[in-house]
């Protein structure tokens, strides 16, 4: 399937969120990914999993996008691109499946499908009793920022690792970070980051006797 780019924002540091045409009967679930691919000859067949930051219920998708220019590939050639171009898309498939309330912990673009849920229980009256604990290099690096404390007013902490400022956390996220903000660990704990990151955080949480059919990655 062909969908066509609408609008192009730059929303932090070598990050895009690209607005998208929605194919008809098109459907997603709130945290599922989806294989981009730009339509063009020589990248057509160069496929990345990317999370929808929209809702089902739009008649729109939207991607939010970092490149890593070091890399001179797919996101470096898809930051390239101007709104009319388009990108050949997949069928979606399941990454984050919500449970219910519970604690979320992201790294970088792995907050992307919280976004997604987070907004979705919002309409639904239930993101209330959900928290979000969020790690990033600098605060350029930090996605939807604002977006994010509209949605989670106190229920977010944003976390720095190569950087000191006031009112954010210092550190990458560790066990006496989330203990400090965790009061429940009967609580569903929702992972999504770098590979690295959540390795470690799945070990931190079974350190904590949480129950693995309540870790979600």
């Amino acid at each position: 399937m062909i969908i066509k780019i609408l609008e192009i924002e730059e929303v932090s540091r070598n990050v895009k969120r690209f607005k998208c045409s929605k194919p008809e009967s098109y459907i997603f679930m709130p945290g599922q990914a989806a294989l981009l691919s730009v339509n063009q000859e020589e990248w057509k067949e160069q496929k990345r999993p990317f999370t929808f930051v929209s809702l089902p219920s739009e008649n729109y998708l939207e991607f939010v996008i970092k490149q890593y220019p070091e890399k001179n590939g797919v996101t470096k050639k898809i930051h390239e691109l101007q709104t009319g171009e388009e990108f050949v898309i997949g069928e979606p498939f399941g990454i984050i499946k919500y449970h219910e309330k519970g604690v979320f912990l992201a790294g970088g673009t792995g907050v992307t499908p919280f976004l997604c849920i987070f907004k979705d229980l919002r309409n639904k009256n239930l993101l209330n009793g959900n928290f979000l604990i969020f790690s990033n290099k600098t605060k350029e690096d930090v996605i939807l920022e604002k977006e994010l404390r509209n949605l989670l007013g106190k229920n977010v902490v944003f976390t720095l690792t190569e950087e000191d400022r006031d009112d954010y956390e210092k550190g990458r996220i560790n066990s006496e970070m989330i203990k400090k903000y965790v009061k429940d660990f009967d609580s569903y704990f929702y992972v999504c980051g770098p590979n690295s990151l959540t390795e470690d955080l799945k070990r931190i949480l079974k350190n904590f006797h949480v129950d693995g059919g309540r870790i979600v990655f």
